[in-house]
């Protein structure tokens, strides 16, 4: 017993203090900082330039899992340097996470994902708008025509014409996503089924230069496993116009989570949560005793292609995305970049909201280098 005990204590000092070993490609002509950090579980972040400013806003909690404490925090910033707080929403008495920021008929929409339990298993969908991003209305459940609302969670909603707007949905306990379009931001009508199986949850997508889109959808394989799953990937799906048919192909360079899309010069791009290192048992993909990384990656319609990772480390990723004066801004949250927390102690300790640029020319060199290779 006192073998075990010793090394289990092993185990948890190295954890604790095992130096990071994240690849930031120096190619790339990163660099971040430090937003916010004031010790508490930062996370979840979502970015858009609206009325001349950055607006940030994040979940702030004590922890990773559920918790009615959490709440959501809406920062602004003219120069991505230094944020001022805005404004704070909540639901009371539960969780709110998840939130995802669109300017639709000139009003600012936050859609977040309320939560009433300990494990982060949000139920439904709700939205506040806002005309100057401080003052806010009262969160309101999305309404979905021809189906019900709650179970549905939504990502990230996009335009191509600032008329239409799109937004990838995934169900609550996992196995379906599916597309959906609105005019106004609130009703919203069912178009195609992305993917159905496989505990397929976080979902996001991007239009691309010939009007067609391009989604990623996780695959979990077994829904919210404390070991991963050794088949546990990322769907990369595409359809035509009218968005009604899919095809797919599949990628094991990561099980992509928390999902953001982008595109520039003709090539789409993500900022998502990836694991390095082996997949093994107990490390599993998107095992909670393995090592996480927020990292970008080149998307294309059969394959992810790693580019770098940014600097972070256990409980980390979820990112908001701004492409301004030449460069990619994107905002996430990540444990201490000193060290290398496994993802299950990141959970529970302090995560800070960090900020990256990086020069989109060196963004399109890099990837066309690694095309190359």
């Amino acid at each position: 017993m006192l073998a075990v005990l010793l090394l289990v204590a092993a185990t948890l000092l190295w954890w604790r203090f095992r130096p990071n070993r994240a690849e930031v490609d120096p190619r790339l002509g990163l660099e971040s900082w430090d937003v916010v950090a004031d010790g508490l579980h930062n996370s979840n972040t979502e970015l858009v330039w609206w009325k001349d400013a950055f607006l940030l806003v994040h979940a702030a909690s004590p922890y990773h899992m559920g918790s009615k404490d959490c709440r959501l925090v809406v920062r602004r910033s003219p120069d991505g340097r230094v944020f001022e707080t805005v404004a704070e929403l909540r639901v009371p008495g539960e969780d709110i996470r998840d939130p995802k920021l669109a300017a639709i008929g000139g009003k600012l929409f936050l859609y977040a994902l309320p939560n009433r339990g300990f494990y982060a298993i949000p139920y439904g969908t709700v939205y506040a708008t806002s005309e100057d991003g401080v003052a806010w209305s009262r969160f309101e459940p999305v309404t979905i025509e021809g189906a019900a609302p709650a179970g549905w969670l939504f990502w990230r909603p996009k335009t191509r014409d600032g008329r239409t707007w799109y937004v990838p949905a995934y169900w609550n306990e996992h196995g379906h996503s599916i597309l959906l379009r609105s005019e106004d931001g609130v009703r919203w009508t069912f178009v195609s089924r992305i993917w159905d199986g496989e505990a397929n949850d976080e979902t996001d997508f991007e239009f691309q230069p010939d009007g067609s889109v391009l989604a990623t959808a996780r695959l979990e394989m077994a829904a919210d496993s404390l070991l991963g799953h050794r088949d546990a990937s990322t769907v990369i799906a595409h359809a035509e116009p009218p968005f009604e048919k899919w095809t797919y192909a599949r990628s094991r360079v990561t099980r992509l989570d928390g999902p953001a899309l982008f595109s520039h010069g003709g090539r789409t791009y993500a900022v998502a949560r990836m694991q390095p290192g082996r997949k093994t048992w107990p490390t599993w993909m998107a095992s909670t005793f393995a090592r996480k990384r927020t990292a970008l990656f080149l998307v294309e319609r059969h394959r992810l292609v790693w580019l770098s990772d940014f600097p972070s480390a256990g409980d980390t990723s979820y990112a908001g995305v701004v492409l301004k004066d030449g460069a990619l801004w994107a905002s996430y949250y990540t444990s201490d970049t000193a060290r290398d927390y496994p993802w299950i102690l990141g959970m529970v300790l302090r995560s800070d909201i960090r900020l990256a640029r990086v020069p989109l020319d060196r963004l399109a060199a890099l990837a066309e280098e690694k095309v190359g290779e």
